[in-house]
């Protein structure tokens, strides 16, 4: 998951590719880079840092030139450096290039690459690209010579690529990675997404996969790989000025919900050290104490014990320790069985939650270790607590809760993993799976939110449906009731969610040909058949089945009306994927309603009160 902008004027570029970087940043920032050419010469600035802190070192708006691509990473292949960061050069300087994406044959390419004395600088996928464009400049154009390239390398990517000897012409193109076009007066830009740009243009072209854009200060064209040009819509963006406060979202609530790729990197940052999680002096337990741990109790409310059930799932599935979830609201009523081998978990975005503060105050009177995880630093709830981890959410304006949830989740898999491997019921390699996964979920979580034509036509065609069943098993059984809670939050429609299981136990009966029941479905070797079987039930009654299923599946979108798919992952963390589809609907329902998204009737941000 990386940001990346390219402007091609008839003016200077530094300010402009600078203000798209600063509204890219929530795509990453592990470091940073700007090229510009001058005089058919690169200049290229990149550091490690988040953008500001990167530019108070090198000063980009020292970069003059007409054309220029600029990048902010979220670090998939090699570690944070700056050799690995963006722009990457081929050996000759002829090539620059951004890239945001994964390519999967890089290795191969670059073997290859190296038997022709290629000599690379970097550990990235990236580097390679520049490389295998830069190898066919001596037989091809410029043009086709990305074109080749691009038919040989297998992945994603959205690519920005400068040509040394062509400093009038700016390539973009994409596959599986979001990239947009941005048509000005006398001036023409890619980009990441629309936000970043819209404060120089709103009238913005889609580039679809395998499309690669060529453009100069005049112009835009768009072609096939095989050099076919496409003709392509100019769509105007209309949003206002108050829109353009929440950085070109039209709410609150829509921001926070793309957020989320750089809140869960975030969350993830400097906590995986050597194999090993760590969370820093907050944290404020011991592994010695963590070990005598036989029993946890997670408390929170709404969204938050939603988190907590998914947590409760993680925890005594891989760590083996017994969980419970409790609704904070009841916690301190029933005179809780406590002891000090117990851990109370309270969960809060804001960290005043009144009856959170509640519960977590009863527990300290039986004497047991508290650990908050929150998103306010300084608030009640950390203040209360014997530890804290920080889920780096950032701030959420939204009333409905969504980046917040996520990392919750994300801090919830790192304890599991700490936890497992305290109590030693993984190995070392399953251990390493998990951490591996989990930094793969920022980049996949962009690609579920860069596809959501599936999304819109549900809200399209159900928006006026006044009742809907959200069902999940396992892990995704919690999923279910948040994705209900969400859309009950913002549109006002009932919905409930269920075990898939229970449908029979009684809301079985509710279903009918108006009845939208959404499955949560992610392929797993636990309940996947079972959830199939369900699916059947529904469809004997002619309810309107929406599915989420993982990429690749055959059968749920011969059974469903509507396929959503996500990429496919550990099945504790299929739960973070899921989600956000069944957020996106909630908020398309609520927005073709006209409700007032950010702030929902009779719902507070943080319910301070009991």
């Amino acid at each position: 998951m990386c940001g990346i902008v390219g402007v091609v004027s008839g003016k200077d570029v530094s300010q402009k590719l600078f203000s798209g970087l600063l509204n890219l940043e929530y795509r990453g920032y592990d470091s940073v880079g700007m090229c510009v050419i001058k005089d058919k010469n690169f200049k290229i600035k990149k550091d490690v840092g988040k953008i500001e802190q990167v530019n108070n070192k090198v000063n980009f708006l020292s970069l003059h030139g007409n054309i220029g691509i600029a990048h902010c990473r979220w670090s998939t292949h090699g570690g944070v450096t700056k050799n690995n960061a963006h722009p990457h050069t081929g050996s000759r300087n002829k090539i620059s290039i951004v890239h945001n994406g994964i390519i999967e044959n890089y290795s191969e390419i670059k073997g290859e690459l190296q038997k022709k004395k290629h000599v690379f600088s970097s550990e990235t996928d990236t580097e390679v690209i520049a490389h295998l464009i830069e190898s066919y400049l001596d037989i091809y154009t410029f043009e086709k010579a990305v074109r080749e390239a691009l038919k040989k390398i297998e992945g994603s990517y959205a690519l920005g690529i400068l040509c040394a000897d062509e400093p009038e012409k700016l390539i973009g193109a994409r596959n599986e990675s979001p990239l947009i076009i941005g048509v000005g007066n006398n001036e023409n830009f890619i980009s990441s997404d629309i936000p970043s740009i819209l404060t120089q243009t709103n009238k913005i072209v889609y580039l679809e996969d395998k499309e690669m854009a060529v453009l100069t200060k005049d112009n835009v064209m768009v072609f096939d790989l095989e050099g076919k040009e496409k003709k392509k819509k100019i769509h105007i963006i209309n949003w206002n000025a108050e829109a353009a406060q929440k950085s070109g979202y039209k709410h609150f609530m829509l921001k926070e919900i793309y957020e989320q790729p750089r809140a869960i990197a975030d969350t993830l940052n400097e906590r995986v050290q050597n194999g090993s999680i760590v969370f820093g002096k907050e944290f404020g337990f011991s592994n010695n104490y963590l070990s005598k741990v036989n029993r946890i109790v997670i408390i929170g409310c709404g969204t938050s014990w939603h988190a907590g059930l998914v947590g409760k799932f993680m925890l005594e599935e891989l760590a083996k320790i017994p969980t419970e979830v409790e609704y904070a609201s009841e916690f301190r009523y029933r005179h809780p069985l406590l002891d000090k081998s117990t851990l109370i978990i309270a969960i809060s975005q804001s960290g005043e939650t009144a009856d959170t503060i509640a519960a977590l105050k009863e527990a300290k009177k039986h004497g047991v270790k508290t650990l908050a995880i929150c998103n306010v630093m300084g608030s009640s709830i950390t203040r209360i607590s014997d530890g804290v981890i920080y889920t780096r959410a950032g701030p959420e304006i939204g009333v409905a809760s969504t980046k917040a949830f996520t990392t919750q989740l994300a801090v919830l898999y790192l304890l599991t993993i700490l936890f497992s491997k305290l109590r030693k019921t993984l190995n070392k390699t399953q251990i390493k799976d998990m951490i591996e996964s989990i930094r793969k979920i920022p980049l996949q979580l962009q690609s579920v939110l860069d596809e959501y034509d599936e999304i819109l036509k549900c809200a399209e065609l159900y928006h006026n449906k006044q009742n809907s069943l959200y069902l999940g098993r396992g892990v995704n059984f919690p999923i279910a009731l948040e994705g209900a809670l969400k859309l009950k939050e913002v549109s006002y429609m009932h919905a409930e969610g269920y075990p898939a299981a229970e449908m029979k136990h009684g809301p079985i009966a509710l279903i009918d040909k108006s009845m939208p029941v959404v499955f949560i479905a992610p392929h797993d070797v636990y309940t996947y058949k079972k959830v199939l079987g369900n699916i059947e039930e529904v469809k004997a009654r002619g309810g309107i089945i929406i599915a989420i299923a993982t990429e690749g599946d055959k059968e749920i979108p011969q059974k469903s009306k509507h396929t959503i798919f996500i990429p496919k992952t550990l099945y504790t963390l299929s739960s973070i994927l899921s989600v956000v589809p069944l957020q996106l609907l909630a908020y398309h329902i609520a927005d073709k309603l006209g409700r007032d998204v950010d702030k929902p009737r009779n719902l507070a941000k943080s319910v301070v009160v009991e």
